[in-house]
């Protein structure tokens, strides 16, 4: 079982005055296994923040099925391209798991993070860690599959 990187869950990034704010765009999600979140492309106007089970995030490859680039879980994010324009996902996602979620409207977020910039900064810092952290690892898978020593190795 993977553990949540120090920084990237809501309760450790936001205060909780901010969390219980953004909870107000939320709401309790079941989702069964195999159950698409969205695709590549499409609007992002939710995201989830996972309490129990898995979502897969797949690549789309045309002539092919999508691959599974990253497995997340509890207490993990996913999707953050509600916040950033256009506002379209950057990957597709479903869940591998049964999955219970909490399910935000982006847009209410968006309006909440308009009227208050302090939330908006920390927002922005929450999904940034996250982002960072996602790419960090996605570096790393890269370097296992086609560096030439594997991401211990030197080119």
């Amino acid at each position: 079982m993977t553990t949540t990187p120090s920084g990237t869950r809501i309760t450790q990034a936001l205060s909780t005055e901010h969390c219980l704010r953004l909870m107000s765009a939320a709401r309790a999600v079941t989702l069964p296994q195999g159950q698409r979140l969205f695709d590549e492309g499409g609007r992002a106007d939710w995201f989830w923040v996972v309490r129990t089970g898995t979502v897969a995030l797949d690549m789309h490859v045309p002539g092919r099925r999508s691959p599974v680039i990253e497995v997340v879980g509890s207490d993990e994010l996913v999707g953050w391209s509600w916040l950033f324009p256009p506002h379209r996902w950057q990957l597709g996602a479903s869940a591998a798991s049964e999955v219970r979620a909490y399910e935000f409207d982006a847009t209410a977020v968006r309006i909440m993070c308009a009227r208050d910039p302090k939330l908006a900064t920390d927002v922005a810092r929450w999904v940034g860690r996250v982002l960072a952290r996602r790419l960090q690892a996605a570096r790393t898978r890269l370097l296992d599959l086609y560096a030439p020593y594997g991401s211990g190795g030197s080119w």
